[in-house]
């Protein structure tokens, strides 16, 4: 693996010279062990859609078992020099179709119609995160050129176990404002607790983060909707160390953490091997300034302490939350639908949590498949991620167990 420092490293893609023509996109999965015929068979399958047009922008998601490097290699030798984003993850998806964690990738290819594309690497993450944010919103955005469209938004994958996902955020909300909304994930590694990567071109990157920026002549839509229902009343968390909760309300977080939890829930005892003790059913649901919540993952941990995958904020008010498998499945008919109210949509670009997929369990199929019908004829594209970025409004927007989306 080489990483890249330094420099942010940017690519660009859009129509120079040409006239501006729809949007065309294309998806292609393989689940072949070997990486070059993997991702030739994909990329592809994937440029069948584009029905002529060139390539503006690639994304792979695909297993970290894989030959990463052969593996972007073999998709490029197909897609050629157009630019090209993506992560590990635990799983993705395709025009309604699930590859589970473990095996597969998929690609997406992009013509560039109406927007221009510009992207960007840069690592640093675990030494500073909001520093890594703004350099790299800076970077997509000087990559797309100095001929700039009114509108914009910048979707992002970051190492999923590296830094701080909300600091990330909050560097690129001081560079980009909060016009330009920005939506995406943090890489996974197949439910493990291991490296996790993103990609930028031929590069295989950890504690890094890319992003596209999309310059685009309309305003640009990111939707998110969890599933997730509060129960208890409001608390502060009133000691807190990093990802530690000590203390709710005055009390033990644990005492507090369990006695809101759902014991007539079958999903209570569920399994992962993410972490010893984890309910994924029971989450903490951070309550933003307009009421909405940002859901937080928690887990016991071996020594019987309250963790969760992103820190909360000492005195920040909060709510115990659980789902079933229903519960989460019955938001991907108005993601999709609120992302799809644009004009001319032709794509949807979605991310699921590995969590949702543990809720749901076997019937974790059932997502990209109800994702697809919403759709209709728009494919719908997306992996599941250890972390979603959704932010619209205010600085805020890093989730769990959450599903976001963006059409174009």
């Amino acid at each position: 693996m080489r990483e890249l420092r330094g420099t942010p490293q940017v690519g660009r893609g859009h129509a120079e010279g040409c006239l501006v023509t729809e949007l065309r996109a294309g998806a292609g999965t393989s689940e072949n062990l070997d990486a070059v015929e993997a991702g030739r068979s994909a990329a592809e399958q994937a440029m069948r859609g584009l029905e002529g047009d060139k390539p503006a922008l690639v994304f792979v998601y695909a297993t970290a078992h894989y030959d990463l490097p052969a593996l972007l290699a073999s998709v490029r030798s197909v897609t050629g020099d157009a630019p090209l984003v993506g992560a590990s993850s635990s799983g993705q998806f395709a025009t309604g179709k699930l590859i589970e964690p473990g095996c597969g990738m998929a690609v997406m290819v992009l013509s560039a119609g109406p927007y221009r594309f510009g992207t960007a690497a840069v690592t640093g993450m675990r030494a500073d995160a909001y520093e890594v944010g703004r350099r790299l919103a800076r970077a997509a955005m000087a990559a797309v050129g100095p001929q700039r469209q009114p509108h914009g938004a910048i979707l992002l994958l970051s190492d999923g176990l590296a830094g701080d996902p909300q600091g990330l955020l909050n560097g690129i909300y001081q560079v980009a404002g909060a016009a330009v909304p920005v939506v995406g994930g943090a890489a996974g590694t197949d439910r493990e607790l291991n490296e996790t990567l993103v990609f930028h071109n031929d590069q295989v990157l950890g504690d890094g983060a890319v992003a596209v920026w999309i310059d685009s002549p309309r305003p640009l839509r990111v939707v998110s909707a969890h599933g997730w229902q509060a129960h208890g009343l409001p608390m502060l968390v009133t000691k807190v160390d990093g990802p530690i909760v000590y203390e709710i309300a005055g009390r033990p977080a644990r005492e507090v953490y369990q006695e809101n939890f759902r014991y007539d829930d079958p999903m209570l005892e569920l399994p992962t091997p993410r972490a010893a003790g984890y309910h994924s059913a029971h989450a903490f649901g951070l309550i933003e300034p307009d009421g909405t919540q940002l859901i937080r993952g928690a887990f016991v941990d071996d020594d019987g302490l309250i963790r969760t995958f992103t820190p909360l904020p000492l005195y920040s008010a909060v709510q115990i939350v659980s789902c079933e498998p229903d519960q989460l499945l019955s938001i991907c008919e108005p993601v999709v639908k609120e992302a799809l109210d644009v004009d001319n949509p032709r794509v949807l670009l979605a991310f699921s949590c590995a969590a949702r997929m543990d809720i749901l369990r076997e019937r974790a199929v059932e997502e990209p498949i109800r994702l697809q019908a919403a759709a209709g004829d728009i494919p719908t594209f997306g992996f599941y991620t250890y972390g979603e970025f959704a932010r619209s409004t205010g600085v805020s927007g890093y989730h769990n167990a959450t599903l976001t989306a963006i059409a174009l």
